[in-house]
């Protein structure tokens, strides 16, 4: 049996019911959600970019999203995210002091002359203000004792970024120190700027509310949050900023209006300013063009895949979370959706086992990617219904290789 890539209608009853429209074979567009706007509908002077909808993922606008870049102190997040996942498995306390080394002090702290805590040499400091020393203030002194204190040196912290970053599904981002200054090989995407910050923002709401806090003291030096978006109206509450002269100015901020969270991410501008004003008109063009549709409900049946020697033909696949789509208000691409396997799966299946993907496009533009998993137990079939099953594939292969010879 040679598995191969199957189209799958969605369930056509679910989303008439919801959006108003029937979905074809493979794939329809979304009734009632108003075609998207065209990529020139929207145009930013930022070499890379990308504006995401933090609920579903979906995509609103991207420019370059997939093109590696210096990512400067927007590194953080990444720094960050890893002593996040620490406490919350209870690796780390907050409450716990790291040492503030030499080497953080000299590399980090005031004789470096780069944002810093201005953590004082060989003082002990409790991770949650280490934490703010590296959010707000992007001290880079607060990020190496950090580094430090969970893995005994800043490489070897490094490394457990990258793991981390893998286990994330960040598949080309690299990590080569914890602050953000400049190293040729530590590069991230737009994209998965977005897709951690989106994972932050998810996974942990307590200690994310340390990216909207406007200032921190420490040794009583009193610096304010670097991250412009938070002084402007527009509901913004992190993340950070990032700047080296190789990487130019850069982004990744989120704010929410309405219910709706939004991530922008910008990098390679030539100004502060202009790092600015371009994440701000993205956040507003999007709360201003974009509207939320639900799809389906968290266990409902978005479709269902072919198995190979089961007790039942087939088994339906859920999404373990609702799944919304955000629209445009206005515009003329169609959006489509398609469930996307390799099949015919082989028994057993497990409920909860990863089958297959729901991905929806705007255009020639993925926008929304969702795992399905089995939503039920489907045991192995009779000897009959096994054979049967291996005769239809056989015959699947047999013509399928007819074609590929034509």
């Amino acid at each position: 049996m040679r598995p191969d890539t199957r189209d799958l209608p969605l369930r056509k009853a679910t989303l008439s019911a919801i959006l108003g429209v029937a979905i074809s074979l493979l794939a329809a567009p979304l009734a009632g959600a108003q075609p998207a706007p065209k990529k020139d509908g929207f145009q930013t002077d930022a070499p890379n970019a990308i504006l995401i909808d933090a609920d579903s993922g979906t995509v609103l606008f991207e420019k370059n999203a997939d093109a590696l870049f210096y990512p400067a102190s927007m590194v953080k997040v990444m720094t960050t995210e890893v002593v996040f996942h620490a406490v919350r498995e209870g690796r780390i306390k907050l409450d716990d002091e790291f040492t503030i080394s030499e080497n953080a002090w000299r590399r980090g702290g005031a004789p470096s002359r780069t944002s810093s805590m201005f953590a004082a040499l060989h003082s002990q400091v409790p991770v949650e203000d280490l934490l703010r020393g590296a959010i707000v203030q992007s001290g880079n002194d607060a990020c190496i004792a950090l580094a430090e204190g969970m893995a005994g040196n800043e490489l070897a912290f490094a490394e457990m970024m990258t793991r981390r970053a893998r286990e994330l599904g960040l598949t080309n981002s690299t990590f080569t120190n914890s602050t953000g200054l400049h190293d040729p090989d530590m590069k991230m995407t737009a994209r998965e700027l977005a897709k951690l910050s989106q994972h932050v923002v998810r996974s942990y709401p307590e200690l994310y509310k340390i990216y909207g806090e406007p200032e921190f003291l420490w040794n009583k030096i009193k610096q304010p949050n670097r991250n412009p978006l938070l002084k402007m109206s527009i509901g913004a509450d992190g993340l950070k900023t990032g700047f080296t002269k190789e990487s130019g100015y850069g982004l990744v901020g989120s704010a929410t209006q309405s219910g709706l969270r939004l991530i922008v991410v910008v990098a390679g501008l030539k100004t502060a300013k202009d790092r600015e004003e371009e994440s701000r008109k993205l956040l507003e063009w999007g709360f201003r063009g974009f509207e939320s549709r639900p799809l389906f409900a968290a266990g409902e049946t978005v479709g269902e895949a072919k198995l190979y020697g089961g007790e039942k033909g087939r088994v339906p696949l859920v999404s373990q979370h609702p799944i919304r789509l955000l629209v445009p208000r206005t515009g003329s691409e169609r959006i489509t959706a398609r469930v996307h396997y390799r099949g015919p799966v082989p028994v057993p299946v497990r409920q909860g086992q990863q089958i297959g993907m729901l991905k929806v496009s705007r255009g020639d533009s993925v926008v929304l990617e969702v795992p399905l998993e089995a939503g039920e137990d489907v045991g192995g079939g009779s000897l009959t219904q096994r054979a049967f099953d291996a005769m239809s594939e056989l015959v699947i292969n047999v013509f399928r290789a007819g074609v590929e010879r034509l």
